[in-house]
């Protein structure tokens, strides 16, 4: 079984061909009409416009500038159709997973899609876009189809950046500190930050949803065979800074690792987050034709390094002398859970069958901490929940998101 993983000589050279035909292709793509190219207008037809507005919901689009220049997109819903409208409602911020954007909250109908459930119960909802999604493409100085600058960043640059700039723009708004809902990579963003003792003037508590800290157990097929086989290194060995699963460059690798054995991509959901059993047979369509999007590929990379090197660790640069430069230490700095403040409540959920977000991985999670307040602790375990079942199930909101809204009402 573990001879699959393994990279050898004619592999390599048969990857390293169609990435560098894909890339040659890749240079030469045009500019995306729909997006806008002066790095301050955001794009015509937003989130709001799509997703919200024709539900009956009130909706802002704003754009959130970060300190390295990015231009992120950020969406409001302030107030419900039904339920508590009062006048200082309890901000929460919703932040999504890798390859997708804010919109996966938004997906299922208003009774059964999280953003419209906490505008409904009293919440003031805000939908976080990170950077190359794409709402938030876009930066003050880089163009993102003809720079590769603009795609050279990894999630700690999502840590660092992106993240304080949301939280300190929502709180700045209202007045209030903030509630936070991480998915998938959404909850690896606040462990992060939770770990080093950031952001806790701006955030009031945090429910993360198939939480990721560690991936050593992950057993998605087309997960394991990109991280084990180096695909995001063979991207970046060839200039491919975005990745993009739906252009040119990335597809061609996709297709590659598709064709492996024991991958099956007919079902390209279940290939990248594995099972999920209680989805909307429509909702799944309609999120496939919405995702998945860009991402940087030093980000699938760092993901990558995680699950081979079973450590939750800044991006490592395979080089002492990067290593340096970039840490004045040889080796990457761990992100040490044990540190996250034990009073900082915190609620996590996970799933029984979720490919990403493995039992055992998360037990390990629980395990550094496990001297983290009782009262301020609440774990939840779905036995029969998949990776996109915490977002798109037609049941999440008996499930899971009653449960987010009494942790919420308890801490605020």
């Amino acid at each position: 079984m573990a001879r699959r993983y393994r990279s050898g000589f004619g592999w390599l050279i048969i990857v390293m061909v169609a990435v560098f035909e894909a890339v040659s292709v890749a240079g030469r793509r045009p500019f995306p009409r729909h997006l806008a190219i002066d790095g301050v207008g955001a794009p015509k037809s937003g989130i709001c416009a799509k997703a919200v507005v024709k539900h009956g919901y009130k909706c802002q689009e704003f754009d959130v500038k970060t300190d390295d220049g990015y231009m992120l997109s950020l969406q409001r819903i302030p107030e419900g159709k039904v339920g508590n409208n009062s006048a200082k409602k309890p901000p929460v911020v919703l932040q999504h997973g890798v390859l997708v954007d804010g919109v996966t909250w938004l997906m299922n109908s208003p009774q059964q899609a999280l953003g419209f459930i906490l505008a409904d119960n009293g919440f003031d909802v805000w939908i976080s876009n990170v950077r190359g999604t794409r709402y938030s493409r876009r930066h003050a100085t880089l163009d993102p189809n003809f720079n590769p600058k603009f795609w050279d960043w990894s999630w700690d640059e999502l840590v660092d950046h992106d993240l304080p700039a949301v939280l300190g723009f929502v709180q700045k708004q209202t007045g209030q500190k903030v509630h936070y809902v991480g998915h998938s990579l959404g909850t690896l963003m606040a462990l992060a930050t939770l770990a080093e003792g950031k952001q806790l003037d701006k955030l009031k508590s945090a429910a993360l949803l198939s939480p990721i800290a560690y991936l050593s157990h992950m057993t998605t097929a087309l997960g394991i065979v990109a991280s084990r086989s180096f695909m995001g290194e063979l991207g970046q060995l060839f200039g491919l800074a975005e990745f993009n699963p739906m252009g040119p460059g990335a597809s061609a690798l996709v297709r590659f690792y598709c064709s492996q054995p024991l991958v099956n991509c007919y079902d390209f959901m279940a290939a990248m987050t594995g099972v999920n059993c209680c989805l909307n047979r429509t909702t799944a369509k309609d999120l496939l034709e919405h995702e998945p999007q860009s991402t940087s590929t030093k980000n699938l990379v760092h993901l990558a390094q995680t699950v081979r090197d079973g450590v939750l660790r800044r991006y490592n640069y395979g080089n002492t002398k990067d290593n340096m430069a970039h840490y004045k230490s040889p080796n990457p700095p761990v992100f040490n859970l044990a540190k996250i403040p034990p009073s900082f409540p915190l609620f996590l959920s996970y799933g029984g069958q979720d490919a990403l977000s493995d039992i055992a991985d998360v037990k390990r999670l629980l395990s550094e901490i496990k001297s983290h307040d009782p009262a301020k602790l609440q774990v939840q375990l779905i036995k029969d929940y998949g990776h996109a079942d915490f977002i798109l199930a037609t049941n999440a909101k008996d499930l899971v998101y009653n449960q987010v809204i009494s942790f919420f009402r308890k801490f605020n």
